[in-house]
């Protein structure tokens, strides 16, 4: 027999979702069965799957020792390295993520040195405020995500209730995010709105954009933009998000004719790396909280931007592409 208690972190999910953490070395189905089985209880009762788990609640699980046999726990390893944080309270972070580094690990994608969660994870290890021997189904996680060679902030939830209050309020759009993009051109009019479709290629990496009749599995995007300063060649653009699709301030700007500076998916770089660029010029550079759920409500009206030097072009844009 396998006691799980149930802590902090732990509370608040569905039963099935942290037995699947908590015992990642069993098949689902087998999980629903011993539910089922009443091999699995909470609080010594019969339990469904569905069940919310609540701090001080109690796990029991009878399952073959395989299963249930804790793993002696060694020592974690993390870079000694910390992240750029920009704000920090007892339930988040706001981290400014370099251009050229991985958010983690996945799709493919191989990181040059470290990753910004495998920072974050260290840098509360090492403060004392994660403990990876007393979680069994929660680690630090990174609410929103920026590509590899955009720069900009990124948000960390620290446990587990800032997770999912992270998560509502991107869902719901109470977060503001707005970047900052040099474009080739000037947008016409000064300021307005994209609104169109995008369909993501998995092969190519790519997303199409359709302005009307979109195909199948074609997702909505919204982008509004303000042109900062026009200059000969380039402008300096502000774009606001109100749909996170993949690569959509990059696709929709080429698409209307102005692509990023440096974007070699959709963009000509050819006369861009002659200036310096071989990644695109994006910064994710604002965020603005509104009406927070618990346990983030302190954040409600907090304002948060990258100071100007942190942005690779934009001190570039004011002293020399603003005059190209």
């Amino acid at each position: 027999m396998l006691e799980l208690p149930i802590r902090k972190n732990d509370s608040g999910q569905r039963l099935d979702k942290f037995l699947a953490k908590a015992l990642s070395g069993m098949p689902l189905p087998m999980i629903y069965r011993l539910i089922r089985q009443k091999k699995i209880k909470l609080n010594r009762k019969r339990t469904e799957p569905s069940a919310i788990l609540a701090e001080g609640d109690t796990v029991l699980v009878f399952a073959p020792p395989r299963f249930t046999e804790q793993n002696a726990k060694t020592s974690p390893v993390f870079p000694q390295s910390d992240p750029d944080v920009l704000y920090e309270d007892e339930n988040i972070l706001v981290l400014f993520k370099p251009e050229g580094m991985l958010v983690h690990e996945g799709n493919g994608e191989k990181p040059e040195g470290v990753t910004l969660i495998s920072l974050v994870t260290g840098y509360l290890y090492r403060k004392g405020q994660y403990r990876p021997e007393e979680e069994r189904s929660f680690a630090p996680a990174l609410a929103n995500r920026i590509d590899r060679n955009t720069c900009g902030l990124v948000l960390a939830a620290k446990n587990a209730a800032a997770l999912r209050a992270l998560d509502e309020a991107i869902r719901e759009r109470r977060i503001t995010k707005k970047y900052l993009c040099v474009v080739h051109g000037v947008p016409a009019p000064a300021s307005g709105s994209y609104r169109n479709y995008l369909l993501k290629n998995e092969k190519t990496k790519t997303v199409a954009v359709f302005d009307e009749n979109p195909p199948k599995n074609a997702k909505e995007a919204r982008t509004d933009y303000r042109v900062l300063a026009a200059g000969k060649r380039f402008s300096l653009v502000e774009a606001e998000l109100y749909t996170g699709r993949t690569h959509q301030i990059r696709a929709q700007f080429a698409h209307a004719g102005h692509p990023l500076l440096g974007d070699g998916k959709y963009g000509e770089t050819r006369e861009d790396r002659k200036l310096g660029y071989r990644s695109q010029a994006l910064c994710s550079y604002y965020l603005r909280f509104c009406e927070m759920p618990e346990p983030l409500e302190d954040l409600n009206g907090k304002e948060i931007a990258v100071p100007e030097e942190k942005i690779p072009f934009f001190a570039d844009y004011r002293a020399r592409l603003e005059k190209e």
